[in-house]
């Protein structure tokens, strides 16, 4: 918490305003689906939440820093976003026909990953879909720093991160409705000497 709070007031909108490609991929799927209402757990200053509302996607928004929410409303995003921990969900009862995590779920540890995930999936209208961009082995930080268990390391002071494969995917996701998973760079966009970093994205469908 503290990490991300600082890092907010710091560096306020680090990854610039360019949304990530896997929000792009996203809101194509969504539009193809018909997905007209979102959640976006770690919604940050909202980089990734403006492709969806330009494409006419209603977005609420969850996040645990309170700067990150302040750079959002000076950045012209007029949208619900709850201030507090996804480790806290759920913030409302409502359902939402889908939702996008982008670059959380590694940050949790092993038993916050699976409360996380069922609590998405039980936000989900019958039908909704839910996609998880999550950081994989392949990615340049695996196993630096210190190891905390496996796959699961705290590459610096503050962040610990836990590095997804097929198998780990497939175990944390059978339960709710996995459909697909694929693994993606990211390019830094708004760093262009900075290596981009191997993400895994995950597709689950709330079946009737």
């Amino acid at each position: 918490m503290e990490f991300w709070e600082s890092s907010f007031i710091e560096k306020e909108t680090m990854w610039g305003f360019e949304p990530s490609d896997s929000a792009i991929l996203t809101k194509d799927f969504f539009l193809q689906k018909d997905v007209k209402d979102i959640l976006i757990p770690g919604i940050g200053y909202g980089r990734n939440a403006k492709v969806f509302i330009d494409n006419g996607i209603n977005v609420t928004g969850i996040e645990i820093s309170k700067t990150a929410i302040e750079l959002a409303r000076q950045n012209g995003l007029d949208i619900d976003i709850f201030h507090g921990s996804v480790t806290d969900m759920p913030f409302d009862n409502k359902l939402y026909d889908g939702i996008f995590c982008y670059a959380l779920l590694h940050l949790l540890n092993a038993r916050e990953r699976e409360k996380f995930i069922k609590d998405c999936y039980n936000q989900l209208k019958p039908n909704g879909y839910m996609i998880f961009t999550t950081v994989s082995k392949n990615a340049p930080m695996f196993g630096k720093g210190k190891q905390l268990d496996k796959d699961y390391f705290e590459i610096m002071e503050g962040v610990k991160m836990f590095f997804y494969d097929a198998g780990s995917v497939q175990r944390d996701f059978e339960k709710y409705g996995l459909v697909e998973f694929s693994e993606m760079d990211e390019p830094n966009k708004n760093m262009e000497n900075k290596p981009s970093i191997n993400f895994i994205m995950v597709t689950c469908k709330k079946e009737l």
